[in-house]
């Protein structure tokens, strides 16, 4: 990657914690985060990681909810890449955490998120077995899904070398590297550039810091060739001081402008397609060669 690259803006539109009592404008309803993906996409988001609530709020993992939210994306915003959340924080099951894989046509999803470990956030634990890492990526290879690769750490990243080795993932690779969060690694300019120096060859990255270290990582990924991923998810606020509620109209806004004044233009969605590997929403499988643990 280069200077010269458009930027991919992936945007995290909710996640599993932020209430509405927190920020008023975290999208919990289909349609609210169907409308804020229309306005991320109109200033030049291209990817939405989504995560799917029930009716009190609460995170859930059931297909019928993503169904829903996803049909509203695809109403509002066609091009869109719909990246869903396989997240070990409140459901450990493999059954339950794979649910939304199993959405196909108009519906199915692009790209599915992938965490490589498990690690302590502030007040819970995310538990990701080896075995379960495993299964997800055979499950997304098997259903023509593009894995949304997290590290949250250094190790993170070397145990994707080793699933790379042994054919359970394929370049070319897409990672999201999250810095900050208490408990894992800290948002350092040189614990990002270690990141980004130990990662396999033809990755594409992107930066993401937790809370306060948002703008911060993401200006550095910006400024070393890199991609960002932002929002409300990650980072309620504009300012450190957390006195100005953010959107994610307004975090995608920013990091727009801070892009074009580095000279690099956002990334249309089918720009982040062609820079993933996705063709049509699917990527090529190659004939890999996978075996796992079988979860039933």
């Amino acid at each position: 990657m280069t200077l010269s690259d458009k930027l991919i803006i992936n945007v995290a539109l909710t996640g599993m914690v932020p209430t509405k009592g927190d920020n008023p404008a975290v999208p919990m309803s289909a349609d609210e985060i169907a409308a804020d993906v229309r306005r991320c996409c109109d200033l030049g988001a291209s990817i939405f990681h989504i995560h799917a609530r029930d009716p009190d709020g609460k995170p859930t993992y059931r297909i019928e909810v993503y169904r829903e939210i996803i049909g509203r994306v695809r109403e509002h915003v066609k091009e869109a890449v719909v990246c869903v959340t396989t997240s070990g924080r409140h459901f450990h099951e493999f059954e339950k955490r794979s649910e939304v894989l199993d959405l196909s046509g108009p519906l199915k999803p692009e790209m599915a998120s992938l965490t490589l470990g498990s690690m302590n956030f502030p007040k819970e634990a995310s538990i990701n077995a080896p075995a379960t890492i495993q299964s997800l990526a055979a499950k997304m290879h098997d259903k023509g899904i593009v894995p949304e690769l997290e590290a949250f750490d250094m190790g993170m990243i070397e145990y994707s070398k080793y699933l790379l080795d042994k054919k359970i993932l394929k370049q070319p690779l897409y990672y999201n590297l999250l810095l900050g969060s208490l408990g894992t690694i800290g948002a350092t300019p040189l614990n990002l550039a270690m990141m980004v120096n130990s990662l396999p060859a033809q990755s594409t990255w992107a930066a993401a810091g937790i809370g306060k270290f948002q703008f911060s990582m993401n200006a550095l990924a910006i400024t070393m060739g890199g991609h960002v991923r932002v929002g409300l998810e990650d980072n309620l606020f504009m300012d450190a001081e957390k006195k100005d509620p953010a959107t994610n109209a307004r975090l995608v806004e920013r990091l727009v402008k801070l892009g074009r004044a580095a000279g690099r233009e956002p990334a249309t969605s089918a720009d982040a397609k062609a820079m993933i590997g996705l063709k049509s929403g699917v990527i090529l499988k190659d004939n890999l060669d996978v075996r796992v643990e079988s979860h039933r």
